[in-house]
């Protein structure tokens, strides 16, 4: 009986240990698979996690300078990261400033003029919620233009890397036009509409003079947003109107290079700026690095004098 027992004891001890080793070899290889894919699963659920510059000196680390990075282009729909970040940065105590760094072409006036709401509503703080206001600082990477440079027009300071671009101060529509191909080719669509306008920008025909003024209405009405935008958050660091022609005298390089005439432009004429020429018209402040960036962040909260 005792010799029996023993036995079984042995087979159980063995099945266990075959179990174990499979669940663990099974755990490891499920494991591994996680580890390989998390740049797809990142990207479908993103982290809200900040990240966080924290003041070496200050031991525990409680306060701190926090980055929120917007990066591609800005969409409804595609923001829902951004705005953790800037949820989490506004609420959390411990945050004392906050660096917008940037990476974007811009996008569309409507998100960008969303993401311009909520970072206003950081810096002034929100007494109903117990929200102390936030200097913001905005650091620019190789591009922050059109909404990029919308969304960072209420930094207090905006810091621009050496090599980036900026600007892109205007607003536009692109609407495909295919009606010389589909005379040629008897290609067409049937509108079947009630509303004058209601197919405007249709792109088996042309325009009518209105309905081309309905459009440009529908810009103008968002470029003088932007203009404003512009206006109200860089005041008087703007070194002229930003609908004020200057002279441009283009640059030569090259062994030989070709004569050209000086031209002018307007710094909301839509076009993009060199990092150089940007701080030359007071579109930024610095040029500098996101770690220039988060220094001036802490100077302006006073992280440095205690």
């Amino acid at each position: 009986m005792a010799a029996g027992n023993a036995q079984g004891g042995r087979w159980l001890l063995t099945a266990s240990i075959a179990f174990n080793g499979l669940f663990l070899g099974v755990s490891l290889v499920l494991g591994v698979i996680v580890w390989l894919s998390e740049p797809l699963w990142a990207g479908l659920f993103p982290r809200a996690e900040l990240a966080e510059i924290v003041r070496p000196e200050s031991g525990s680390g409680r306060e701190k300078v926090a980055i929120i990075r917007v990066e591609g282009v800005l969409a409804e729909g595609l923001l829902g990261y951004v705005h953790r970040q800037i949820e989490q940065a506004a609420a959390v105590k411990g945050v004392q400033a906050v660096v917008l760094r940037v990476n974007s072409p811009g996008g569309t006036i409507t998100s960008s003029d969303d993401l311009h709401r909520r970072l206003t509503a950081l810096i002034s703080g929100d007494p109903a919620k117990k929200r102390d206001p936030k200097p913001l600082v905005a650091s620019f990477g190789s591009l922050a233009a059109s909404g990029g440079y919308y969304i960072s027009a209420p930094a207090a300071t905006i810091v621009c890397d050496r090599s980036g671009l900026t600007g892109s101060i205007g607003v536009f529509a692109g609407l495909l036009s295919i009606e010389g191909f589909s005379k040629q080719h008897g290609v067409g669509m049937t509108v079947i509409k009630q509303g004058e306008i209601k197919d405007s920008g249709s792109m088996f025909r042309s325009m009518t003079p209105k309905e081309r003024q309905v459009w440009q209405d529908l810009i103008d009405t968002s470029y003088n947003r932007f203009v404003a935008v512009v206006e109200e958050g860089r005041g008087k660091r703007l070194k002229r109107k930003l609908l004020e022609p200057f002279p441009v005298a283009p640059v030569r390089a090259g062994p030989n290079p070709p004569e050209v005439q000086p031209y002018q432009r307007y710094l909301a004429d839509g076009g993009i700026y060199t990092a150089e020429k940007a701080l030359e018209h007071g579109l930024v402040d610095s040029l500098g690095t996101l770690d220039d960036a988060v220094a001036e962040a802490r100077k302006l909260a006073d992280l440095d004098e205690h």
